[in-house]
């Protein structure tokens, strides 16, 4: 085994955004960095959230060490739940990062059962093969690490996610000096964040928004309504301080709104003053000007603490004309249309809506490293090979562009969910495949996973509707008792006329069967579906779901 080489094997976040979660193996050693969830697309219907298929940590349960979380936003962490349910394994985080993990487990009931160990910047901590080192980087969230792996081949870097910010709000600034310190020891492999590699020059620090913020309440003659990501720490931080600034109390709505903060109050990543605070019920009490409301529902979802209050449908915050309403985040992909219905919503109430990033100022700034911060990483890292991770396709394929462009690294690589990239100290290369894929959960049902025929004939009966045919047969003489009926319901095309063909078609099926055939209930079911499908085909071109349904009397 004097050759034995280590393996890197994406089971989540590379060609597509987020469900981030990826595996270092090393010949009987297994660690795991990431276990995230993503929002599934509009076509898969009635489905909550999806997680990456863990099939190849299954199995090989028993050479899986443990996971290490980067930091605590959902793609990142929000698989886990589903993973411990199948894999029992302590799981490695910072303080921060914990704390939400906590919550969540808690939901969940599998708290008890996880072994939760915290890890801090700085304290190298050795699991199996591997010895691990957490760096600090900035990110739109607080206490984010990224790992300095040694292997038996050499380092592996792996920076999570990241922006170099070296003058954030919580005063802990990325930690240049130690990559530069890897970079000058010898890196064998980085593996980088490609989120914002479209984007040129740097990202802006989190201080960025202030002044633009300033402005906004200096001159908001009513309540002020803030809404951020519930994880944006930063944010809500300067929002608090502008708030005291500008003599206004503070009421925080929103459950994770109300999670998110008090976690930072308890860890000290936010001091708020004896008297800023208020109940929501105390909203009323204040004169508008001396009132802002800290808001979760930045990405319009349905049931969040703005959309409803967008309605006028909350116990608390009501927006009246005149009130500032800030939404201090990005558009995610895919929730436009979610987003601009509760804009519309709140436009509607004659508020004051802010929620671009004008040439007025910035009320957003992205937590990802643009070209120039992924550019200087590579630099100051100087790794043999390098493989971008986090992204589309595309902007994986970019990035190992623009690494290799560089001209400090050996080799770039693009590799996909469940691709497994070898590499030793001379080589790297992609030697197969191993399980990859989306499990889609369905939290409001008794199973939780939803499986692709479930999901193919939500999607069926999305496009083409349904068509009942319903016959009553006796039981004891296995006679047809009346005129079979067919009922529709989501079929465009369901004209009288068709229907009384159907109708007929059903019948004559009948005529044509034989008292054995009628008897079986499988056996007429689907020659009734079969000369049916056949008969809509041919006069809609439409295929609707066919459900015979059989009365017994």
């Amino acid at each position: 085994m004097a050759d034995a080489k280590l393996q890197i094997i994406p089971l989540g976040g590379l060609g597509e955004f987020g469900m981030n979660c990826l595996a270092l193996r090393y010949k009987d050693d297994i660690i795991v960095i990431d276990a995230g969830l993503m929002f599934p697309e509009t076509e898969l219907l009635g489905v909550d959230i999806v997680v990456p298929d863990i099939s190849y940590l299954v199995e090989n349960r028993e050479k899986v060490r443990a996971i290490i979380l980067t930091h605590g936003h959902e793609d990142h962490i929000g698989g886990l739940p589903w993973i411990l349910s199948e894999l029992n394994v302590p799981v490695y985080g910072t303080e921060f990062t914990l704390a939400y993990v906590e919550g969540k487990l808690e939901e969940h009931a599998l708290l008890d059962d996880t072994e939760l160990i915290e890890i801090t910047p700085g304290a190298r901590f050795t699991l199996g093969a591997f010895t691990i080192e957490p760096i600090r980087v900035t990110h739109s969230l607080v206490d984010c690490v990224a790992l300095a792996i040694e292997t038996p081949v050499g380092i592996v870097v792996h920076t999570g996610d990241f922006k170099i910010d070296l003058s954030p709000p919580d005063g802990k600034a990325f930690d240049l000096h130690r990559f530069a310190e890897y970079g000058q020891r010898g890196v064998l492999c980085l593996l980088q964040d490609s989120t914002n590699v479209d984007r040129p020059g740097y990202t802006p620090s989190e201080w960025a928004v202030k002044p633009r913020l300033d402005e906004i309440f200096s001159r908001t003659k009513k309540k002020l309504f803030f809404s951020c990501f519930s994880s944006s720490i930063y944010r809500i931080r300067i929002a608090m301080e502008l708030a005291r600034v500008h003599g206004r109390k503070v009421a925080v709505v929103g459950r994770s709104m109300l999670e998110s903060s008090e976690i930072a109050q308890d860890l000290g990543y936010i001091e708020i003053p004896p008297g800023l605070l208020i109940h929501p019920g105390q909203i009323a009490d204040h004169a508008p000007e001396e009132v802002m409301v800290l808001i979760s529902g930045t990405q319009g979802e349905p049931m969040s603490a703005l959309s409803r209050a967008a309605v006028d449908n909350h116990k608390h915050a009501r927006i009246a004309a005149g009130d500032t309403v800030i939404l201090s985040s990005r558009v995610i992909p895919g929730n436009e249309k979610s987003i601009f219905r509760v804009i519309d919503h709140l436009c509607r109430r004659d508020a004051h809506v802010i929620y671009d990033d004008g040439a007025s100022g910035l009320i957003h700034v992205s937590g990802h490293a643009s070209q120039e911060e992924q550019r200087l990483m590579i630099n100051l890292l100087r790794p043999k090979f390098f493989i971008p991770i986090h992204g589309d396709y595309r902007h994986l394929k970019k990035h190992a562009e623009v690494a290799q462009r560089l001209g400090v690294v050996d080799l770039a690589l693009t590799i996909e969910n469940g691709e497994v990239l070898e590499i030793d100290r001379n080589d790297a290369r992609k030697t197969g495949k191993v399980t990859a894929g989306r499990v889609c959960i369905d939290s409001g049902s008794t199973a939780d996973v939803v499986e692709d025929l479930v999901i193919r004939d939500r999607r069926h009966l999305s496009e083409d509707g349904i068509v009942l045919p319903i016959l009553t047969i006796n039981k004891l003489s296995g006679k047809v008792e009346r005129q079979p009926e067919v009922v529709s319901r989501g079929f465009v095309g369901g004209e009288p006329e068709l229907m009384e063909g159907a109708r007929q078609v059903v019948t004559q099926t009948l005529d044509n069967s034989s008292d054995e055939e009628k008897a079986d209930y499988g056996v007429i079911k689907e020659k009734i579906r079969i000369d049916l499908k056949r008969y809509i085909q041919k006069n809609t071109s439409r295929r609707p779901l066919i459900m015979p349904v059989i009365l017994e009397i």
